[in-house]
């Protein structure tokens, strides 16, 4: 079975003449009765009564005729489909990377990068950082926007992709602010403060626990709520819930404002970087437009 049989059958249909349906498929008379009986062939039955003028189709024919239409119009909305899905494939760029860096990082990207936006589309998806690394090695994303921090490996061969460094940022211990301005809960010697605590499976709460565990004055907390969710342990502490390890980038106008105060000093900040990875081999022209547009000037 071929498509063109199926569709020089439908024209045959429509035409009621083998010279005109012929013509309309570009083909010669003799070639397209060729097709014509090679589908009768397939099919087992004469789907075209011959004798007479205009063609008639048997019995068979007019049931058939129905399946073939569907199938020819079915596979024709799918080819259309498939090259729009490729011209808009051809604008894309896909990003992976982390809930907490699609907000922060990838929000001051929007506007720093709004005129290469204009002419591609910026698909962002946001997974764990494992997922994205694995993202970019499966190929299901043209980059992958991640943590860069001697506890967190990407694990990606750098024999295959490379990266650019894009941000420095720290998360700093904060909790509300009172009237005064100071943080309501304070690291005091002995005394337990209640903690905001991130899910270990997220890159942050690595960040937090490995920092804590090796720190010499590490203070006492009360673990009072976990969360997989940087975006709702920032909510827990702006309700006063507790002490939170949080983005200076995601809370530095709380803390100017006097929302949020930082809750210890220097030393129980932890500083990490943000790096964006790409494969070595050549992308789309949409995601080189992009990956030169982040390029330092």
């Amino acid at each position: 079975m071929q498509l063109k049989w199926l569709e020089d059958f439908v024209a045959l249909a429509q035409e009621r003449s083998f010279t005109r349906a012929a013509e309309l498929r570009h083909v010669t008379h003799p070639a397209f009765g060729r097709r014509i009986r090679a589908l009768e062939a397939w099919a087992g039955t004469p789907l075209v009564e011959r004798e007479g003028s205009p063609v008639r189709l048997t019995p068979a024919g007019e049931v058939f005729l129905d399946s073939a239409e569907q199938i020819v119009r079915t596979l024709e909305q799918s080819q259309e489909e498939l090259r729009a899905a490729a011209g808009r494939q051809a604008h894309t760029i896909t990003l992976a990377t982390g809930r907490t860096l699609a907000r922060t990082v990838v929000a001051d990207w929007l506007m720093q990068l709004q005129p290469v936006l204009n002419q591609h589309e910026l698909v962002v998806r946001t997974t764990s950082m494992q997922q994205a690394a694995l993202m970019l090695e499966q190929g299901q994303a043209d980059f992958s926007l991640l943590y860069h921090h001697p506890t967190l490996a990407p694990g990606l061969d750098t024999r295959q992709f490379h990266y650019l460094h894009v941000a420095s940022d720290k998360l700093v211990p904060v909790a509300r602010a009172d009237a005064t301005g100071t943080a309501r809960y304070r690291f005091e010697r002995g005394t337990p403060v209640p903690y905001l605590a991130y899910a270990r499976a997220l890159a942050l709460g690595r960040l937090v626990e490995d920092h804590l565990a090796n720190h010499r004055q590490a203070p006492r907390l009360q673990r009072l709520v976990e969360c997989d969710s940087a975006d709702a342990v920032h909510e827990y502490a702006l309700k006063g819930l507790g002490v939170a390890w949080l983005p200076w980038s995601m809370v530095h106008a709380d803390c100017r404002d006097g929302r949020l105060a930082v809750a210890g000093g220097a030393a129980l900040e932890i500083r990490f970087d943000v790096r964006i990875y790409r494969p070595k081999r050549r992308l789309s022209p949409s995601a080189e437009d992009f990956w030169q547009a982040l390029q330092p000037a």
